[in-house]
C-alpha cells in the first residue's frame, strides 16, 4: 500500500479532534471526509478506517510509541507510524516520520500482548470492571470480540419488501449481501460499502441496524392492533421495527427525553412508510401520566454504558468513566419504576440495554420485581447476547407481564 500525504494528514487532525478535542469520532470523520471532494471512495475509506483503528488501539499504540496526552502532533505522527509497522506498511521517507524504530515497535508489541488491559486496549478501571462482573475467562473473550470491527447490518423494512427482493434489489446497485441465521430480517454486506446513496435506502426499503438489536422488537411479542409505547425510543431504529411486526395496525407511541431525536426519527417514519406511530416528548411527568395502564407492550431501550457497542464506538472507551456507570444504573431503575407504570394489566414489556454488565441488566431486573411497583410483575424469560459468541454488539433483554 502507497500512502498519500494528504489522507494520512487527514487522519492526523481527526486523531487531533477525537483525542485532544473530546469530539466523537463519526461526526469526526464526517468533518474531515468533507475536506476534498476529490477523493474516491478508496480514499474515504482509508481515512475512516485508519482513524477508527488507531482510535481502537490508543492504548496499546501510545504505550509503543511512549507517547503522552495530551498528544502533539509529533506524537500523533508515532502513533500513526505504529499504526504502519503494524500493519506491514512501508513507512514513507517523510520528515514527520523519520527514525522510526521498526525492530523495537515489534518488540514493544510482542511483549505488551501478553497483558489483557494493553493488548485489548482499554483503560485499567474497565478491565477491572469487566473482569469482577463477568469473570476472567468471558471478560477476556468478550473484550476481544468487542474489539474487531463491526459489520454493517441491514434490516430489511417488511412493510414494503420481502429480504429476498431486497437482496436483489440492493445486488442490482452492486451490494451483495449474505442471509444471517436466527435473524429473520437482517442481511450483512459482504463489503463495507456507503448503503445510505442507493435507491433502495431512499425508498425506505431497509434501515442499518445491528444484528442483536434487531433481537429485541421480536422478543417483546408485540401483535398487529397492540397499543404499543417505546418510551426511551431516541432515533428509533427498533420503533421502526416495532412498526413492521405491528404491519401498521394499532397505536405506536414514541416517547424521548430528546425532542431532537424524536424529529429524526418522524424523518425515518416517513421513508420506512409508518403511518402508525406518534411521537411524544417527556417533558414533564403528566407524559408518562396520561399513560398509565393503557400499554399492551412496552419498551424499555434503556440509556446504559454502552459497554456491548464498543465494536463500532471504540472512542466510547477513553469516553466512558466509571461514575457515569454508577449515574446511570441511578437512571436505570427510575426508569423501570416509573415507566413501568403504563403497562395495563395483562401487558408485557421488555427492558433492554446495550450493556454486557450484569448489574446493569438481570440485577437492575431482579431489584425491580423485588420492588413495590415490581411486585405486580412476573419475569417471563431474559437474553444475554454476547459480542464473543453471536460476533455482532453485545446486548441484554428481559421480558415481564404485568398481573392480570
Amino acid at each position: 500500500m502507497r500512502l498519500h500525504r494528504n489522507l494520512v494528514f487527514a487522519v492526523i487532525d481527526a486523531l487531533n479532534l477525537i483525542f485532544n478535542e473530546g469530539e466523537y469520532a463519526d461526526k469526526v470523520i464526517e468533518k474531515v471526509l468533507r475536506y476534498d471532494k476529490r477523493w474516491g471512495a478508496r480514499d474515504r475509506g482509508f481515512i475512516a478506517e485508519t482513524t477508527y483503528d488507531i482510535v481502537r488501539w490508543k492504548r496499546l499504540y501510545a504505550e509503543i510509541a511512549e507517547a503522552h496526552e495530551p498528544f502533539t502532533r509529533p506524537h500523533l505522527f508515532r502513533l500513526f507510524s505504529v499504526w504502519c509497522v503494524l500493519k506491514g506498511i512501508r513507512i514513507p521517507d517523510w520528515k514527520q516520520l523519520e527514525g522510526t524504530p521498526e525492530r523495537r515497535i515489534k518488540g514493544r508489541f510482542d511483549e505488551l500482548s501478553k497483558i489483557r488491559k494493553f493488548r485489548e486496549s482499554i483503560p485499567d478501571w474497565m478491565d477491572e470492571l469487566g473482569e469482577k462482573s463477568l469473570g476472567n475467562k468471558l471478560w477476556t473473550k468478550e473484550i476481544a470480540a468487542l474489539n474487531q470491527q463491526a459489520d454493517v447490518i441491514l434490516r430489511t423494512n417488511t412493510l414494503k419488501i420481502q429480504k429476498d427482493q431486497l437482496r436483489s434489489f440492493l445486488a442490482k446497485e452492486d451490494i451483495e449481501t449474505q442471509i444471517l441465521d436466527g435473524y429473520p430480517d437482517a442481511l450483512r454486506l459482504k463489503e463495507r460499502k456507503n448503503v445510505f446513496v442507493t435507491s433502495a435506502f431512499k425508498d425506505g426499503l431497509f434501515e442499518v441496524q445491528d444484528a442483536s438489536s434487531q433481537l429485541v422488537a421480536p422478543f417483546l411479542e408485540v401483535e398487529p392492533g397492540h397499543r404499543v409505547i417505546d418510551a426511551c425510543a431516541g432515533a428509533g431504529g427498533k420503533t421502526l421495527h416495532l412498526a413492521s411486526y405491528m404491519e401498521n395496525k394499532g397505536q405506536l407511541i414514541a416517547l424521548d427525553i430528546y425532542e431532537s431525536k424524536l424529529k429524526k426519527l418522524k424523518v425515518r417514519a416517513r421513508r420506512n412508510g409508518v403511518h402508525n406511530m406518534e411521537t411524544r416528548v417527556i417533558d414533564s411527568t403528566k407524559v408518562i401520566k396520561k399513560l398509565h395502564n393503557s400499554a399492551d407492550r412496552l419498551l424499555l431501550d434503556a440509556p446504559c454504558s454502552g459497554l456491548g457497542v464498543i465494536k463500532r464506538n471504540p472512542d466510547s472507551k477513553w469516553k466512558l468513566e466509571p461514575e457515569f456507570i454508577d449515574r446511570i444504573m441511578g437512571v436505570q431503575q427510575d426508569i423501570l419504576q416509573n415507566y413501568s407504570k403504563m403497562v395495563k394489566k395483562g401487558g408485557q414489556m421488555v427492558y433492554a440495554t446495550c450493556s454486557i454488565l450484569p448489574q446493569e441488566n438481570s440485577e437492575q431486573v431482579k431489584k425491580f420485581l423485588e420492588s413495590e411497583n415490581g411486585k405486580d410483575f412476573e419475569f417471563i424469560k431474559e437474553k444475554n447476547v454476547y459480542a464473543s459468541e453471536s460476533g455482532f454488539d453485545g446486548f441484554y433483554m428481559a421480558l415481564m407481564k404485568k398481573k392480570a
